[in-house]
This record gives C-alpha cells, sequence and structure tokens, in this order.
C-alpha cells in the first residue's frame, strides 16, 4: 500500500532528493567515497556548497547584497542568534504562533521587545493585520508561515524598519521579495533537506550595529568571511539540499511550485468545507496556509475523531494528528508532497463520511 507523507517535520522530500542522496551515500560523484565521509574543504564539497548557493539565489531571485548561509541549530538557534547580531536596543514581534512565541523569548535575553500585534486571544487561529509599527526598533520579526496552527503571513510586509523572517515551513512554496527583507533562516526539514541544516539569507550591511561581542560561532560576519565554512558543516543535508533546489528549477522554480501548491491547498480546503463531518480551524480563508492544512471534527461528530485517525492510517495516510495545540488533523502538504497524495485524503474523507 503507498504511504502518502503528511508528517509536519522532519517531513516528506522529492524523490529525486531521496534518490541522489541515497546514490551520494554509497558512492558521491564517482569519487570510491560516500558524502558521509568526504572532506567538507575538498574541492568536490565545495563545489556542491557553491552550487546550492547559487540555485538558492537563483530561484529566489536574491538580489546582490546579500549572502546565503548553510548553518546548524535549526530556527530555534535563530531566535537567539537573531537578536545576538541585530538587537542593539529594541526589536519589535509579531506573535502568530508557539514559535513566534518562543522567539520573542529568546530575543529578551539581548534587549527591549515590543510585540506589534498578538493573535494569542483567539488561539492563533488568525494573522493580525493592520498594526502599527513603531519607527525606533532595530527590526520588526515576523513567522510568515505557522505549522500548529494552520495560518499563513501570504504577502511581503512594507515596514520602514529591517524586516526578518521565519520562512522554516514556507520557503520555495511561493515567490517572495527578497529585497524587502534585512534576513530570512529557517530549518530546512520541511521544504529543503533531512533535519540538521538551517539556512540564513542576510542582508550584509544590516550587520556590524551592535554593541555587544559576538562570539565567532554565533556571528553571521563570521560566516560570511569563511564562506560558510568557519565550522564542519552537515554536509549531507547540504548535498540533499542542492538536489531538492535542482528537483524545484526542473519544476518551473518557485512560481511553478506556487501553482501546485494553490491547487493542492484549495483541492484540501474545499473537502473540508464540504464534508459535513469536519471544519477548518483558522478563522478566515484569506489567513489559511498552503503548506499545514488544519482541521477538526465538526461538533456533531466529535466522538469520531479517533476513528478517523484510524481509518486514514489504515488507507497510508501517516503523520496526520493535529498538535495538541489544536487538536483535531494538520495535513502538511509542503512542496514535495504531490497532488495525488492530497487526492487521497479527500477520497478518504469522503468514504469516511458515507459510513457515517
Amino acid at each position: 500500500m503507498k504511504k502518502h507523507n503528511f508528517y509536519a517535520g522532519p517531513s516528506i522530500l522529492s524523490q529525486f532528493t531521496i534518490e541522489n542522496t541515497a546514490k551520494a551515500v554509497l558512492d558521491f560523484n564517482g569519487s570510491g567515497l560516500s558524502i558521509l565521509e568526504i572532506s567538507h574543504r575538498s574541492k568536490e564539497f565545495i563545489a556542491v556548497t557553491e552550487e546550492a548557493i547559487a540555485l538558492f539565489k537563483e530561484l529566489l531571485h536574491i538580489p546582490e547584497g546579500y549572502s546565503v548561509l548553510f548553518l546548524q541549530g535549526g530556527a530555534s538557534m535563530q531566535f537567539m542568534q537573531v537578536p545576538y547580531n541585530l538587537l542593539n536596543k529594541k526589536a519589535g514581534y509579531l506573535d502568530t504562533g508557539m514559535w513566534a512565541s518562543k522567539a520573542i523569548k529568546e530575543a529578551k535575553l539581548f534587549g527591549e521587545v515590543v510585540t506589534v500585534a498578538s493573535s494569542k486571544d483567539r488561539n492563533y487561529a488568525y494573522i493580525p493585520k493592520g498594526f502599527a509599527v513603531p519607527a525606533d526598533i532595530d527590526y520588526l520579526h515576523v513567522t510568515t508561515n505557522n505549522t500548529i496552527f494552520g495560518t499563513e503571513l501570504k504577502e511581503d510586509l512594507n515596514v520602514s524598519v529591517p524586516l526578518v523572517a521565519d520562512m522554516s515551513s514556507d520557503i520555495f512554496s511561493r515567490p517572495i521579495d527578497v529585497s524587502k527583507y534585512a534576513l530570512i533562516y529557517g530549518g530546512a526539514q520541511k521544504n529543503l533537506a533531512p533535519a540538521g541544516l538551517t539556512f540564513v539569507i542576510v542582508k550584509n550591511d544590516i550587520l556590524g550595529k551592535v554593541d555587544r561581542p559576538i562570539p565567532s560561532m554565533m556571528s553571521y560576519q563570521i560566516h560570511i568571511d569563511n564562506e560558510t565554512m568557519y565550522n564542519t558543516p552537515p554536509c549531507i543535508a547540504i548535498y540533499s539540499a542542492l538536489q531538492t533546489l535542482k528537483w524545484y528549477k526542473e519544476q518551473g522554480g518557485v512560481e511553478g511550485m506556487h501553482k501546485v501548491n494553490v491547487k493542492k491547498a484549495d483541492l484540501l480546503y474545499g473537502e473540508i468545507e464540504r464534508n459535513k463531518m469536519f471544519k477548518g480551524t483558522v478563522e478566515k480563508a484569506e489567513d489559511r496556509s498552503i503548506m499545514n492544512v488544519c482541521f477538526v471534527m465538526n461538533d456533531d461528530f466529535k466522538d469520531k475523531e479517533e476513528e478517523f485517525n484510524k481509518f486514514a492510517s489504515a488507507q497510508g495516510m501517516i503523520g496526520l494528528k493535529g498538535h495538541r495545540s489544536v487538536g483535531g488533523f494538520r495535513a502538511s502538504i509542503y512542496n514535495a508532497m504531490p497532488l495525488e497524495s492530497v487526492q487521497a485524503l479527500v477520497d478518504c474523507m469522503k468514504e469516511f463520511e458515507s459510513k457515517a
């Protein structure tokens, strides 16, 4: 039976990425060595990193004056590394979920933090709009996609201060204007590579403006100066990322991925709205994530939740259980998720309804 991987992360990767990475584990580019054992300072692996960075810039149309870094520690490390490098006196944060809240907590260790708006009052079921951005903050931090609560900020904000974004779960899923951001970061384990790799896109002239000394490993500038090779990077994850980037280019780039992602999301949200047994958890359609679709049983069918979970699992739907903060179900339909898998879930929901 075919398995359909709806895990929120680590999550589905393209077969192109998996197969090419598996080959490189056995023999990296005909070298007779595994990608697991090749030196990160060998000319062969440096070529991998350089190609991955070049494709990153090409696919996202990153302008001159930005650096792409491959680091470690996940987005959670960036919750600390961003303010370490950028927060001199005061920063603003948009609180749209658990990960934004955790980023706020870490930033408070480095200076004053202003929460410009929050959707916590309704369990993060919407994206705040129309909030004021203080002119005296060092930067504004946003989390563009909220994996737990299924909301997404789908537009690049126009603000007069440096904009920082955690794009862990929606990078490469839709076009973005990188020039509007001072820094973009994310863990790779949803739309790029296996867990262990962190990407950072940083505008070079935003650095060097804080008063505090920064340890070498925490300094973006040190990593830039050392061409993202200051210490041993997660080599196999970078190699996998390169395969994913090649696959994205074959699919028509970010623009091509976005068309398919919208089609997948519309298909699933349409079934949630049609099916009498389910309802979505996000208040407005404009705020619904195209990456993480969260839904629960309708009130009349609350007692059927575990039954549906078992039914779906028996049909190959893996990883559908929702986060404890929301309950119900969460279908993570990242870039590598084929339309056929979303259709399989929709068919599963229809069949369950017919048996009710």
